[in-house]
């Protein structure tokens, strides 16, 4: 383990404070959009593995214009596996980033790790991605994130496409730091319409048996603690050389060779219990 570059860190944190400030102005939102797209895309499909894992059943994923989506299961689960569901995605979505961040110390590896996560997005796209009867969004937002992505990893220079992947696995450590409005509040609104619980209400509702705002924060801070937590230790272990350190061209091995509807369902303990709660819109005003 080694210890953080100091560079590194000053530079990672100057750009996650820009994307917060820049996603509550409204050109910030146009700038960010398809990174938060993403972070949607990771948290959803970690609520579906969630779902896999403790039998619910993973349906499908809707993931809407506002950026915020939905994740079904096929059957209800108890409360333990609920909790376990609603904590996919505000826990799950940092670990995916710092994989990013722990398997990209090069450029060379930067390109295979970015190929990997263009596949996985182009792959589930024509898979759990449904699209609704009247807006078939989310798929093609879906495929055109994963073009993005493998033309990042064939056409930008090595320096570029280490810092590409290095910042997306940021941005998905500190999600819930940049969905912040959204994680505190008890309820959610989605594609525009209220959606039950948020993941926070789902969580507290599961584990302490009430919606009440103490218990609804004491989720949110702890999800806020462990994006930070997790990003600290993932920079601690990737094995970058120190930004301080590389040479102008890069690193030795960087060299130019390397070159839905939502149906029938509503989100609530009554009316829904098969469903995870929503990764919300970060710009919704909802209260």
């Amino acid at each position: 383990m080694k210890r953080p570059d100091p560079l590194e860190m000053r530079t990672l944190a100057v750009a996650l404070l820009a994307s917060l400030l820049l996603w509550n102005l409204p050109i910030g939102g146009v700038v960010l959009y398809p990174f938060k797209l993403l972070a949607t895309w990771l948290h959803e499909l970690s609520h579906g593995l969630a779902m896999t894992l403790t039998g619910a059943g993973f349906d499908y994923v809707l993931i809407y214009r506002d950026t915020s989506g939905l994740a079904y299961a096929k059957s209800s689960v108890g409360p333990f596996a609920t909790a376990i569901i609603a904590a996919a995605g505000y826990m799950g979505t940092p670990l995916w980033g710092a994989v990013l961040l722990v398997a990209t110390p090069t450029a060379r590896s930067a390109r295979r790790a970015l190929f990997v996560l263009a596949g996985l997005l182009l792959l589930s796209s024509f898979t759990v991605i449904a699209a609704r009867p009247d807006d078939s969004f989310g798929p093609w937002a879906v495929a055109g994130i994963g073009a993005g992505v493998a033309v990042s990893a064939l056409a930008l220079p090595a320096r570029w496409r280490l810092a590409v992947a290095h910042f997306l696995a940021a941005q998905s450590c500190v999600n819930a730091l940049l969905d912040i409005r959204v994680l505190l509040r008890p309820s959610q609104v989605v594609g525009g319409e209220f959606a039950g619980m948020s993941d926070a209400g789902n969580m507290a509702f599961a584990t302490f048996g009430t919606t009440a705002q103490w218990a609804v924060w004491l989720w949110a801070g702890i999800w806020l603690a462990w994006s930070l937590v997790v990003l600290y230790i993932a920079l601690r272990f990737n094995g970058a050389p120190p930004l301080s350190t590389a040479a102008p061209g890069g690193p030795p091995t960087a060299s130019p060779r390397d070159e839905s509807d939502r149906g029938a369902h509503r989100r609530s303990p009554a009316t829904a219990p098969d469903e995870t709660a929503p990764s919300g819109p970060a710009d919704t005003g909802a209260p």
